[in-house]
């Protein structure tokens, strides 16, 4: 079992800027006027940016989006959705954005490599399932993220997805509270195309 993925640390500032751009963008602003040249001043210190490189939205496929960013000077791309369905039992305890994200990294020769956060810590030592179609993928835990156990199996769950209508994710929460996300997948084939095709 691989212990914890290569965007660990990056992946909750990525996400939430990641979402702060696709909303921003789907507010379509008015481009700025351009800047008058001004005489030198103090410097200012950088405003701040959530996370350690604003991602940059390559396009909105149905549910899905695609973005690239460059933490640490390293280029990643990757694709991200909420989920369209959420559920816990008992009902409605509360808990962080659930969301899938799907990240390429060619500097660590990762393609497609599926990260699932689900807003809570997972039960320690716990498993996760991932549903898609009739094929169920099992996911090891770690903190509030899952990842598939098998990583031969991870290009299946990709191909499964692409052919698929929609993911459903199971987890059991440090609390004993049980979730069910479900994914819509529709946009998801373009998302991971136009992610591919900026990460090559």
């Amino acid at each position: 079992m691989r212990v914890h993925r290569g965007l660990a640390f990056f992946l909750p500032l990525l996400i939430a800027s990641a979402f702060a751009v696709s909303a921003g963008a789907q507010q379509q602003a008015a481009p700025p006027a351009a800047a008058k040249p001004k005489p030198p001043a103090a410097p200012k210190p950088p405003a701040p940016v959530a996370g350690p490189a604003k991602p940059t939205l390559l396009g909105q496929y149905g549910e899905w989006g695609a973005y690239t960013a460059t933490p640490n000077g390293r280029k990643i791309c990757f694709a991200i959705a909420k989920p369209s369905a959420a559920e816990t039992k008992p009902a409605d305890r509360p808990r962080n954005q659930p969301y899938m994200f799907i990240s390429t990294r060619p500097a660590d020769k990762v393609s497609n490599e599926v990260s699932i956060v689900v807003g809570y810590p997972f039960k320690t030592s716990s498993e996760a399932t991932a549903q898609v179609g009739g094929t169920t993928f099992q996911l090891y835990t770690q903190g509030d993220g899952a990842w598939i156990k098998n990583a031969a199996e991870e290009a299946h769950m990709i191909d499964a997805m692409r052919a698929g209508d929609s993911a459903v994710v199971k987890g059991t929460s440090s609390r004993g509270t049980e979730s069910t996300d479900t994914y819509s997948l529709k946009g998801l084939t373009e998302a991971l195309d136009r992610v591919a095709q900026e990460c090559k």
